[in-house]
């Protein structure tokens, strides 16, 4: 189909890029103990892009037989109304080499699928608590080329567990969550250590105490940290640098943050949820480090954010059916420099940075996240899960209570890195100490 589709566009618009992809998706969910849906699911599509006339412009179908012509005809119709960009098409070019697809999770059985959900309700059954489990695995193939002689592709694998547990008591509602993502099935010891990090934090959590008040130290858990990592997410995107807005454009090679501090973007990291030999602009995959030490040092792009910022893409272009591609990040690995990416032990909650905590929180849920000023990096959000440390032990879970500041201050000031470093959808990071958090009950 790829072949198919350039050597239509080639004598009809000045160069071309087409995608395709199928994916088939099975899913079950259990609610309150019990099966309640199954299902699978099959898409595949084609998207095209063409430059012609010095325009860009795009168009997909669904079709299962598409019209090779009148998709290029839509396409270079797009173009008439499209941006002038001088867009230049990848090389051809060798791929690395990255695991994306394991047999054990293709050719699992949906009664394989049931087995594992229903043994994590059998494990999480508490009295008076409704355990919900949700599984989806998904099998897909991708396939990129070019009008400049690029053509690669892969086919992959994924799966992710979802299991909560919920307790309603009067006016009180509790839920603690936890997930497995992989390219592979779960072993036994990632069931173990889901069900092991659920009950660590279910036990605490049902003694509700005060919360605390004032600047403290707070230790954010994987789970907690979206509120700290999504204005960084943002600023280090080369769109936000292209149009002006992210804080962190004009200081590349600063030391901006705590020099043990590092994020990268890493298509290529071992069993990592998103990673890929290519992109989806037929881009070979390699990693990026966009703070290393604490020092910033690059930004993710995609061809034409890449294009119009005069610089080269970072291979993070990932494109659906219908629209142009735009920039997307693999797995985002964000902790310790020299640490990222390590894999610890059974998950320790707040990951061994409490013991001399006299007064503080733990945080492993937000309320609001993504709300307000995010690309200024300030945050104040109710908390959905949290608990309070005294005298470095953690006494019981706190309601009604809020987190703020700002994350290019806190970034500066880290208290430390916790043990538990873990895969949260693509996003692998441990707890994070920060120090001089404003904490206020409500």
């Amino acid at each position: 189909m790829i072949d198919e589709l350039l050597a239509a566009a080639r004598s009809r618009v000045d160069g071309a890029d087409a995608l395709w992809r199928r994916e088939e998706r099975t899913s079950l969910a259990f609610e309150a103990g019990r099966l309640k849906t199954t299902g699978i699911i099959e898409e595949a599509g084609v998207n095209l892009r063409v430059v012609s006339g010095g325009s860009v412009g795009v168009a997909g179908t669904t079709s299962a037989a598409p019209d090779v012509a009148a998709l290029v005809d839509r396409a270079r119709a797009s173009a008439e109304l499209g941006e002038q960009l001088d867009l230049a098409f990848p090389p051809k070019s060798r791929f690395p080499r990255v695991p994306t697809f394991f047999d054990r999770a293709a050719d699992a059985s949906l009664d394989r699928l049931i087995a594992i959900g229903q043994g994590l309700v059998e494990r999480l059954a508490r009295e008076g608590c409704q355990v919900n489990v949700a599984i989806e695995r998904e099998v897909g193939e991708t396939a990129v080329g070019n009008s400049a002689g690029a053509h690669g592709g892969y086919t992959s694998t994924a799966v992710a567990v979802t299991a909560d547990v919920v307790r309603i008591a009067s006016d009180d509602v509790l839920m603690i969550y936890d997930q497995y993502v992989g390219g592979d099935l779960p072993t036994d010891a990632d069931l173990d250590a889901l069900v092991r990090s659920i009950e660590t934090r279910l036990e605490p959590a049902l003694t509700i105490v005060t919360p605390p008040e004032g600047a403290l130290p707070v230790v954010f858990t994987p789970a907690g940290l979206a509120a700290i990592v999504l204005p960084l997410e943002q600023a280090l995107s080369g769109k936000t640098v292209l149009q002006g807005s992210s804080p962190l454009a004009a200081r590349v090679g600063e030391q901006v943050f705590d020099p043990r501090f590092s994020i990268s973007d890493d298509p290529l990291a071992s069993h990592g949820p998103a990673s890929r030999p290519l992109d989806d602009e037929c881009v070979a995959s390699v990693a990026t480090r966009l703070v290393e030490d604490g020092v910033v040092r690059a930004f993710v792009y995609d061809l034409e954010t890449a294009t119009r910022a005069k610089t080269r893409t970072t291979g993070n272009g990932r494109r659906g059916i219908f629209g142009k591609p735009g920039i997307r990040y693999t797995n985002l690995l964000v902790g310790e420099s020299g640490h990222v990416g390590a894999q610890h032990a059974a998950p320790l909650l707040g990951g061994g940075l409490i013991s001399d905590m006299k007064d503080g929180l733990i945080v492993d849920d937000l309320i609001g996240v993504g709300q307000g000023n995010v690309i200024g990096g300030g945050f104040s959000h109710p908390v959905g899960l949290a608990y309070r440390v005294e005298g470095g032990v953690i006494t019981g879970r706190v309601k009604d209570a809020a987190v703020a500041g700002n994350v290019y201050e806190l970034l500066k000031r880290i208290g430390g890195f916790g043990s538990d470093g873990r895969w949260l959808g693509s996003r692998w990071s441990p707890s994070l100490r920060l120090e001089g958090v404003s904490v206020a009950r409500r």
